[in-house]
């Protein structure tokens, strides 16, 4: 956990930026990024060094040759501004965009559109020493870090995504429990919350994987899968995963609306994915292979039929959703729920206050959990009304006592596993959580919101009698009335 005084060395370097001519978040993130990653080759090649020095061997894959030893961060920043400035600029960028092996990890791909945007040598002079003073010695404190700093963005995007609270992203994880071979995707994935969430679960629950050599290349390599179509996002996702322990995931640039997914269609085991509520596309811009399975120009449709469509047959689905998806009346959103029921395995229906995404939205949503299948499935949905996330749903968003998390997640397990809820006696709708058969979703027209099937128990309130009421009305027009009267004594 980021402790209190690195929280305000990061603030201060946040500062730094701010005062020195860059106030885009997203900016300040991505220079940022940069400078991190420069850092961070700087250790990997000292690790190396000092292994080589063990041994006296010559250091194995070095990442900076014998003639490249001022683009070292510990070297380069002890040199006076404007040499560090004029180093930084013209040789440890290009340096770091044309790195050797390049085209083979994420990041180093994503950094060929880089722009080196720090305007000033005293701005970079008093950033690279204040980012040299952030203990970043191992992974969880690097990758607090990045979330800390990933949580100053404050606005939604241009697209309509906005930033996932971080305690969602961790409740969608646990209630889907990754495993060390699956093959996880989230086709929005904008800073890639949900991977590296995917990710610290399999380390703290399958901490094993890393002594297997293959589970280990597949973890680095394979087991993670985000697209964006912004290359700031993308720039910004590979760094979080890198900072996370991941060496080289499948971080790439793509349209997954727009482009055919034939080439990734089945492809993957897991997907847990917040995508835009843009609202509609240009249909003539939509792959028309998602056309074919709902026809529509709404992005939350399309984004779920694009889902069944990357799936494996037997693979999850963890998907946040506006409330519109879950109740809408058009062709389109009815096919698609009822493509969900009928055509695979719609486990569950998770509401959320609508609080949650404060202060960028206020919009109410809702979690969908299915599985795709092929061939139906769909006996009973369970639906969990949760109306706290263990904050305020308020734009401050300050820590409460009630959360509602913890209990979705004991529920939605021990439901799996048969020692919960169940058909046979499943019958409390007054309670947060509860199981609604297929057939009666089916004769609701397919409406999966909450509120059509949960009941809400009225307290009976006792009224006095219509005379007593009457009396009292009487009794307090006669009390007004000499009220009035010695009141108009008094004046004369």
């Amino acid at each position: 956990m980021l402790t209190g005084e690195n929280k305000a060395k990061i603030d201060k370097i946040w500062d730094a930026f701010w005062t020195g001519g860059i106030s885009d978040s997203l900016r300040v993130i991505e220079q940022m990024s940069y400078l991190l990653f420069i850092k961070r080759l700087d250790d990997i090649h000292t690790t190396r060094e000092k292994q080589a020095n063990r041994l006296g061997k010559p250091i194995k894959e070095p990442i900076f040759a014998a003639d490249q030893d001022n683009l070292r961060w510990s070297r380069f920043r002890e040199f006076e501004a404007g040499e560090m400035f004029s180093v930084v600029s013209q040789d440890v960028f290009p340096f770091i965009k044309n790195l050797h092996g390049g085209e083979d990890t994420a990041y180093a791909r994503h950094m060929k559109d880089a722009i080196f945007m720090i305007p000033t040598p005293a701005l970079l002079e008093r950033v690279v020493e204040q980012i040299s003073q952030v203990p970043m010695e191992d992974r969880d404190t690097k990758g607090d870090l990045y979330e800390y700093m990933l949580s100053k963005l404050t606005t939604a995007g241009r697209n309509g995504q906005f930033r996932t609270p971080r305690h969602i992203i961790k409740m969608m994880v646990e209630l889907m429990q990754p495993r060390p071979d699956d093959i996880i995707c989230d086709p929005a994935c904008g800073t890639a919350g949900f991977l590296v969430a995917a990710g610290e679960y399999l380390r703290e629950h399958h901490a094993d994987l890393f002594h297997n050599e293959k589970q280990k290349r597949h973890f680095n390599e394979k087991l993670f899968n985000g697209f964006d179509f912004d290359s700031t996002m993308l720039r910004i996702a590979s760094m979080n995963m890198m900072l996370h322990g991941v060496e080289n995931p499948a971080i790439e640039a793509r349209d997954s609306l727009s482009g055919s997914a034939s080439d990734i269609a089945d492809a993957f085991t897991l997907i847990l994915a917040n995508p835009p509520f843009k609202g509609s596309l240009d249909e003539e811009t939509v792959a028309k292979d998602l056309l074919r399975t709902v026809k529509t120009k709404k992005t939350e449709l399309l984004f779920i039929a694009l889902m069944l469509r990357l799936l494996k047959p037997g693979g999850r689905c963890a998907v946040i959703v506006p409330d519109g998806v879950l109740f809408g009346s058009s062709k389109a959103h009815l096919d698609l729920r009822k493509i969900l029921v009928d055509g695979h395995k719609l486990e569950a229906m998770i509401s959320m206050p609508s609080g949650v995404f404060r202060p960028y939205a206020g919009v109410s949503t809702g979690i969908l959990i299915f599985t795709k299948t092929n061939s139906g499935g769909t006996d009973h949905v369970w639906f969990y009304d949760m109306q706290s996330d263990g904050f305020s749903l308020d734009d401050k968003r300050n820590p409460v006592e009630q959360n509602d998390i913890p209990d979705v997640i004991e529920k939605w397990h021990s439901r799996a596993v048969g020692t919960g809820l169940k058909p046979t006696h499943d019958s409390d709708r007054t309670d947060k959580s509860f199981l609604v058969p297929a057939q009666e979703i089916r004769n609701n027209k397919y409406d999966l919101s909450i509120n059509r099937y949960k009941k809400v128990e009225h307290e009976e309130v006792a009224y006095e009698s219509p005379k007593v009421i009457i009396a009292r009305l009487e009794a307090l027009e006669r009390e007004i009335a000499a009220e009035l009267a010695e009141l108009k004594g008094m004046v004369g």
